[in-house]
């Protein structure tokens, strides 16, 4: 088996990465990496990514990390294959890299952020910080605002096809649906309806059953 990813069930970014591969249909091995012993900042993985962080990914000899790098050369790589996650049109393009600019520039930081506060820090039986969350919160209801708009016109962020824009968003959205940031998404009625369909896409759902299992 060419593909591999070295990572773990509960990383976002090796989840992402994991999506894109169930979109696809395609086959690979998974790795596990022990974050708790600190396997990630070690040889060997921090060979294949020397900042240490999850996932990195390998296909024959193409070895690569950072999870919107990784989706994009699943994407590009395998066209042939499952769900088609991009366009051929460049205006269509032009907005799909929009959309893709968006989910990391604007709202993955707040995101992020009030994912691990509110989901993977109690997890860890750390302490969460509430100054922080109210914090987040405010920053990604503007982002979700400006969502909000967009939705309205279009069924995904970047069209009407289920693309790498939207997928992105996958697993920051399936930790805050567990939490109390769950109120800043449903408030926004585009937002809540675009969130609960692409959490219920079959691919997703293969994610989430390998968490689970």
């Amino acid at each position: 088996m060419a593909i591999k990813v070295h990572g773990s069930f509960f990383s976002p970014a090796t989840m992402r990465v994991l999506a894109c591969l169930h979109e696809k249909g395609l086959d690979y091995e998974f790795v596990p990496i022990n974050m708790g012993t600190g396997e990630h900042k070690k040889e060997p993985f921090i060979l294949l990514n020397p900042f240490g962080q999850l996932p990195g990914f390998e296909d024959g000899d193409v070895k690569i990390f950072e999870s919107r790098a990784i989706t994009q050369y699943i994407t590009y790589t395998y066209t042939d294959k499952g769900t088609p996650l991009v366009y051929h049109d460049p205006k269509e393009m032009a907005v799909l890299f929009v959309g893709m600019q968006v989910e990391s520039q604007h709202y993955d930081p707040p995101a992020g952020k009030l994912a691990w506060e509110l989901a993977i820090k109690p997890f860890l039986g750390m302490t969460t910080d509430e100054a922080v969350v109210e914090e987040q919160e405010v920053q990604l209801a503007k982002v979700l605002d400006v969502y909000e708009y967009r939705l309205a016109q279009s069924k995904y962020v970047s069209g009407d096809s289920f693309t790498l824009a939207d997928l992105h968003h996958l697993p920051t959205f399936h930790y805050l649906m567990g939490t109390r940031a769950k109120a800043v998404i449903d408030a926004r009625p585009h937002v809540r309806a675009w969130c609960a369909d692409i959490l219920a896409r079959p691919a997703w759902q293969k994610v989430i059953a390998m968490q689970h299992s």
